[in-house]
């Protein structure tokens, strides 16, 4: 594929970008993951970053929720420069991580880990309200509040991570590979659930390697390879780019 060029195109007004993230890079042990990682997300839309195991999906998106420090570049959340801001004062802003391999705790049940989530700052006035959300949306958990997550199933784990998400009242809900190990039923079921949580007003930035599903719901994506992102459009239109069909969908 071949490389964006410098100037991006603009997907939004600019005054409704929620977020603007602008030439991140960062090394592990001096080893170059991510080298130029920039993407915008407006607000109540779904942007998607795609790409190849080892692209730097998820260390891109870790730097954007704060926990990972980039060595370079920058992440503004509604006009305010958060690159330095760690984890737990994104979160207070509004940015959600769900990271991949949904990361529960085990030995908690559903409710307390849900819990944990809903006594945030932003969220802790409103935490019966996000419960009873994240339990119409997730009947599943209801059914098993009081039993460990531990011995929930794999999918059921998942509903509890963003569950968890949910519970802190985020505008941005970053998902990292949400249908990872999924039945197919189950992804379907997901990538509605995506939807759902978009129309009621969430942005989402979206992880994943399920390029089908994620571009036909994504309203804008952003390709990344070795590091950095080499090609931008709208979702639908990724999806038929004759490159993006090669590279990532298996057909010529």
């Amino acid at each position: 594929m071949t490389a964006v060029s410098s100037r991006r195109t603009q997907i939004g007004p600019a005054d409704d970008m929620l977020l603007q993230v602008s030439g991140l890079a960062y090394d592990y042990s001096g080893v170059g993951a991510v080298s130029d990682c920039s993407l915008e997300l407006p607000r109540g839309k779904i942007a998607a970053l795609i790409g190849g195991n080892g692209a730097g999906k998820s260390t891109s998106v870790k730097m954007i929720a704060g926990a990972l420090r980039p060595r370079s570049g920058k992440v503004v959340l509604d006009g305010q420069d958060i690159t330095a801001m760690p984890a737990h004062k994104t979160v207070e802003l509004g940015i959600a991580l769900v990271p991949e391999g949904r990361l529960v705790f085990q030995h908690l049940t559903v409710r307390e880990n849900l819990t944990l989530s809903g006594h945030v700052r932003r969220a802790r006035e409103k935490f019966q309200q996000n419960l009873e959300r994240v339990f119409d949306l997730f009947p599943r958990l209801r059914e098993r509040e009081a039993q460990n997550a531990g011995s929930l199933s794999g999918g059921e784990q998942q509903m509890l991570a963003i569950g968890r998400g949910l519970m802190t009242r985020p505008r941005i809900l970053i998902l990292d590979e949400p249908s990872l190990g999924l039945s197919p039923i189950l992804v379907s079921q997901m990538f509605l659930l995506i939807r759902k949580l978009n129309e009621e007003g969430i942005s989402v930035l979206l992880v994943e390697q399920n390029v089908h599903h994620t571009l036909a719901i994504a309203d804008y994506a952003y390709v990344l390879e070795k590091g950095r992102v080499v090609q931008e459009g709208e979702g639908r239109a990724l999806l038929k780019d004759p490159k993006v069909k090669e590279a990532y969908l298996g057909l010529a």
